[in-house]
């Protein structure tokens, strides 16, 4: 059995991705001469729009599936999801949170702007996904591997 890193599963994703996004707001306000482009509000809203239509079609074939969407107990996951927009992401409620947290990067247009974005991504793949990963697979074995290697885990 594989020990468990303290941060795995504690941390909910929209605290990590408003984190991320704070830091962001700081960078802004820190060092504004790092601001390279400030792009009208539209322009941000575009992956806000995505981002609500991903994350709410996830959520609706969770609750239409009648599993568990809490994002800290994966082993409470009562059916696979492989269908709707999980075909396209194996994460889009993890997507949806990267497309609000580009949105927001993006209308403040910092040159730090781009790392807050991979901190997320690899925060979220590292300390949520793979542990939600291991229990699917520990769950659903062979039905799992197979959704894995047609789905990807982003995009």
């Amino acid at each position: 059995m594989r020990k468990q890193h303290p941060l795995e599963l504690l941390v909910p994703p929209p605290v990590v991705m408003l984190t991320a996004a704070g830091l962001g707001w700081l960078g802004g306000w820190l060092w504004p001469g790092g601001v390279l482009f400030q792009l009208p509000l539209f322009w941000a809203l575009l992956p806000v729009a995505l981002s609500g239509v991903i994350g709410t079609l996830a959520v609706f074939h969770f609750f239409r599936a009648q599993t568990t969407v809490h994002p800290h107990h994966p082993e409470k996951a009562s059916r696979l999801v492989a269908y709707g927009v999980f075909r396209l992401s194996r994460n889009p409620m993890y997507l949806a949170l990267v497309l609000l947290l580009f949105a927001w990067l993006l209308y403040l247009g910092h040159l730090l702007a781009p790392l807050w974005l991979a901190v997320f991504m690899a925060y979220i793949t590292q300390f949520q996904i793979k542990p939600e990963e291991r229990a699917l697979k520990e769950l659903f074995g062979d039905e799992y591997d197979v959704y894995c290697r047609r789905t990807r885990r982003w995009i």
